[in-house]
């Protein structure tokens, strides 16, 4: 990024910065951002932003531990706005709500399967009981990966079923499917990009 480039004149030296969750894809806050504080990011790799307020740098979760690891930042076709792609430590807003602009059970999108990926891994380090989640790390890989068979089959068997029936067996497989893949380490967004490589024209 050639920060010379930004037009930092529009708003007297700020830009604004809309920060998303890289792995969900839930936009989490706006802040704004000089030249100091985009520098102080990009060097950091912690999102810092200009306090209007108090006149002066402030890297978000600085007091409160809640720090926004940086990912990628992009421009927008003005040069005026900028994204931040960002890995939050925590809770973004001072409500203690993931984000700013929702609750934390509000979705947009796909942004739910993220949501249930994060839940899926607390209950995979935590373990807590009565936890259907955790039995079944607890019995260990070959009995998830037996459990994401059958429902794939469950999926297969209901193509001749009422509709509800495919949507039901669905998402009993992807559930499965996110535990599978957090007991392999494997993230969701790995996957993602497996595909997306998959739709380049160089991959046919």
């Amino acid at each position: 990024m050639d920060i010379k480039q930004l037009d930092w004149n529009k708003l007297k030296g700020l830009i604004p910065a809309i920060v998303q969750d890289g792995s969900t894809g839930r936009v989490l806050m706006l802040g704004f951002m000089n030249e100091e504080a985009l520098e102080k990011t990009l060097e950091t790799r912690r999102v810092t932003f200009w306090s209007r307020s108090r006149k002066s740098l402030w890297t978000k979760g600085e007091t409160s531990g809640n720090y926004l690891e940086l990912k990628e930042i992009r421009q927008d076709c003005d040069n005026d706005t900028l994204l931040v792609v960002a890995k939050p430590q925590g809770p973004c807003c001072h409500r203690g709500t993931l984000s700013c602009f929702a609750r934390d059970d509000e979705f947009s999108g796909l942004e739910f399967l993220g949501d249930l990926e994060r839940l899926i891994a607390r209950r995979k380090e935590e373990m807590p009981e009565g936890s259907y989640t955790s039995t079944l790390f607890a019995k260990g890989l070959p009995e998830i990966a037996k459990k994401v068979g059958e429902e794939a089959i469950e999926v297969v068997l209901s193509s001749g079923q009422e509709r509800q029936r495919t949507i039901e067996e669905s998402a009993d497989l992807l559930y499965h499917l996110l535990v599978f893949l957090t007991q392999r380490e494997v993230t969701l967004q790995e996957v993602v990009e497996e595909l997306r490589s998959r739709s380049r024209p160089e991959a046919g």
